[in-house]
């Protein structure tokens, strides 16, 4: 009988990943710069800090935590339109799991709940049909978000809303795009980052191709990671030899399920329904031009920004003082920097979003880096 283990072993064997360390460090010490490389998807993070990864790169490789997780780079002010579209009279609020504790301005939409608010976490956003359908009195709001990686569902949410004539399931859109996001971290003058490792997920949906660009514009080269250590280390020896080698290309190194073209059946999904908007603010980084989606115009009626428009706050909120969140989301900083890190800022108490969702950074640190003992 097949093992679960044995579908995964061979990408965590530790003598493969002696090798690929060893090969690094060989390879590394003809690196003419240090190598500062961002994944720019809060999964790798998780990998890098659970496995240890930092400790097997010699001292010249640096790994910088990107905006790659949805939920932490959510501005508050669109935390607080949820909560006002939630309040409204007989309005059902259905969201994703880790968008429930990110703090507002007026707190979580977990606390929003416990007030009364009818406010409901989804598994699947497929499951957002047969609620509307239940509640024919009631309207529907589906808060969206997600990078490219969840958009198709999204989309096939509405499609089917439409087929079923579901006409109280609304949408408030939320989903955004990775390459604006590489671009602006990129141009932040600060910025110490000279290569990526590019998202898995992503990636699959949108293809690799999405990252040239990029790639061209500032000389990056980019690797398209899995998400198992043997993926990762394999991608920096990739990365350490384009640097070496005077490259700047796209390579997927996650190859078993990522293409250059993507999935265009799903591409085509979402471009049926939504269009790029013009702008988009994002938590740490600042309003990006052209790097979020919006509903189409023959999809208004469904578009919970439109039908509720007079009522949503659009005034800018920034985080709390002490936490260091949009830095830790530019590259600018790393967790342990943060001063609240660890004691007023923990995953039952967080005062920051990228504490707050299993792929935030900080909470990759605190989980995996002995919690407030690593400071």
């Amino acid at each position: 009988m097949l093992e679960l283990k044995s579908l995964y072993r061979v990408f965590r064997d530790p003598d493969t990943m002696a090798a690929l360390a060893a090969s690094i460090a060989k390879d590394a010490a003809h690196l003419s710069e240090p190598l500062n490389i961002m994944e720019v998807c809060g999964g790798h993070t998780h990998t890098i800090m659970k496995y240890g990864l930092p400790g097997l790169l010699p001292s010249n490789i640096r790994f910088i935590h990107g905006p790659g997780c949805p939920v932490c780079i959510m501005p508050k002010e669109r935390i607080d339109q949820a909560a006002i579209l939630a309040a409204q009279p007989g309005v059902i609020l259905l969201t994703l799991g880790d968008m429930m504790r990110v703090p507002g301005s007026h707190g979580s939409l977990a606390q929003q709940r416990a007030k009364g608010l009818d406010i409901r976490a989804l598994y699947d956003p497929l499951d957002a049909l047969a609620i509307a359908r239940d509640n024919p009195g009631k309207t529907v709001i589906y808060f969206a978000i997600g990078f490219e990686t969840s958009t198709p569902m999204t989309a096939v949410l509405l499609e089917q809303a439409e087929r079923l004539g579901l006409d109280n399931l609304l949408f408030h859109i939320n989903h955004v795009l990775v390459p604006p996001a590489m671009d602006a971290v990129m141009a932040e003058p600060a910025t110490k980052v000279n290569a990526f490792i590019g998202p898995a997920h992503v990636s699959v949906i949108a293809g690799a191709d999405i990252y040239r660009p990029a790639a061209d514009k500032y000389h990056t080269p980019v690797v398209v990671s899995g998400f198992e250590p043997v993926d990762l280390m394999e991608s920096i020896l990739r990365l350490v030899r384009q640097k070496n080698d005077g490259r700047s290309e796209v390579e997927i190194q996650y190859s078993r399920a990522v293409t250059a073209e993507g999935n265009r059946t799903a591409q085509a999904k979402v471009n049926q329904v939504m269009e790029v908007r013009d702008e988009f603010r994002w938590r740490g980084l600042g309003p990006i031009p052209k790097s979020a989606l919006k509903l189409r115009d023959e999809y208004q009626h469904r578009d919970a920004e439109r039908v509720y428009g007079e009522r949503l706050p659009i005034v800018e909120i920034d985080d709390h003082k002490a936490c260091q969140c949009g830095d830790i989301l530019r590259g600018l900083a790393d967790p342990t920097d943060c001063r609240v890190f660890g004691r007023g800022c923990t995953p039952q108490t967080p005062l920051g979003s990228c504490m707050v969702s299993s792929e935030g950074a900080c909470n990759a640190y605190y989980r995996y880096s002995g919690g407030p003992n690593v400071l």
